[in-house]
């Protein structure tokens, strides 16, 4: 556990840092959050038009960047202006690390109830008191080492989520210095299926429900391979009860995505691989939410809006993929015979309930 002098020392460091959000910035500083070990800063946003018992989305930033370069760039506060959610944005500072990357490989800061995810989880509370958050439908999502810092919490917090989204991420707990960081971010060292499920097993001890999963990542991404995410589907699979083929794949916007199903027959794991890009999120800025930037690529297709929907932040019924759902295949494209077709009308249905709060 880290001493009480560190953790007194890097609280010292955070209260010494200037900074944060630029004027323009959407965003309000978090006060009084908790004893925050991680020593992190927090910005959250609430709309004018809330709705009663609101979701709370939290959103992590990719290294070097800020909570308000983020939000501009991934359109997130704007998407709960026009939904009635709120949204949470822990930041990184230079003291705890120089190019503002969460430390997702630093054991004590992705051990349960120590470091930074303590830090996350106390802003979370803070909010979901001050709001009267629906505890239902907090979730989770994150770019790059923000990507890898969302996985962690919802290793170890999973009874808080029911659903997360990584971003060009990477597997919980399988590195535990910068070296193996960069080993794992190049697709080195990383650890076989069974051991991969052991560690995020070894995150909490957990008896419910697993939050749902949804993993995005560039053909193109030379930061962090596409081996990582295939290595966080195979993660997720055994919580799940998922089998090792996936069970159903189609295009949206021309990307494509694959699903797994749980034992119960839900959707529980989804992945998409968006063709041709490179490391950071995908927006589609005709959308209306986001702004290409550094990491924030603009490449017709709206992570933020794909998430918020699968979640049931947004309505779906104007969803549209662009090819119908074809045979499932695996990951390296490989058609599989005997794949499950997706319902669109029990699809429309589902998705409504959620939107009303009436199913998880």
């Amino acid at each position: 556990m880290r001493s009480m002098a560190d953790t007194i020392e890097r609280l010292a460091r955070l209260r010494g840092q200037t900074g944060g959000p630029a004027t323009a910035s959407r965003l309000q500083r978090l006060q009084g959050f908790g004893s925050n070990p991680g020593a992190l800063s927090a910005w959250y946003h609430v709309p004018k038009q809330l709705a009663a018992s609101p979701p709370l989305v939290v959103v992590l930033h990719g290294c070097t960047q800020t909570a308000s370069g983020y939000d501009l760039g991934s359109g997130w506060s704007k998407l709960a202006d026009d939904y009635g959610f709120i949204v949470l944005f822990p930041e990184q500072v230079h003291a705890n690390n120089s190019n503002l990357c969460f430390n997702w490989f630093n054991p004590q800061d992705i051990r349960r109830d120590d470091g930074e995810v303590l830090s996350i989880r106390q802003m979370i509370a803070s909010v979901t008191a001050a709001h009267g958050i629906d505890e239902r439908r907090i979730f989770i999502t994150g770019l790059s080492a923000g990507g890898a810092m969302a996985n962690a919490m919802l290793a170890t917090y999973p009874e808080v989520f029911a659903g997360g989204a990584i971003i060009a991420g990477l597997p919980y707990a399988t590195a535990s210095t910068v070296p193996e960081a960069f080993d794992r971010m190049r697709g080195h060292g990383i650890p076989t299926p069974a051991v991969l499920q052991s560690k995020l097993e070894s995150g909490a001890p957990h008896t419910g429900p697993w939050p749902r999963i949804s993993i995005w990542h560039g053909t193109s991404d030379t930061t962090v391979v596409p081996a990582a995410a295939v290595a966080i589907v195979e993660q997720w699979r055994g919580v799940h009860g998922a089998g090792s083929r996936p069970t159903m794949s189609d295009k949206i916007d021309g990307h494509s995505r694959t699903v797994w199903r749980s034992s119960a027959g839900e959707d529980v794991i989804e992945l998409y691989q968006i063709s041709g890009l490179a490391h950071g999120t995908p927006l589609d800025v005709a959308s209306g939410y986001g702004k290409s930037g550094p990491f924030m690529l603009d490449v017709g297709i709206s992570s933020t809006l794909h998430i918020a929907r699968s979640w049931g932040l947004v309505a779906s019924f104007d969803r549209r993929p662009s090819a119908a759902p074809q045979p499932a295949a695996d990951v390296s494209g490989q058609s599989m015979p005997d794949a499950e077709t997706v319902n669109p009308i029990q699809s429309v249905i589902e998705k409504a309930l959620r939107t009303a709060g009436l199913l998880r």
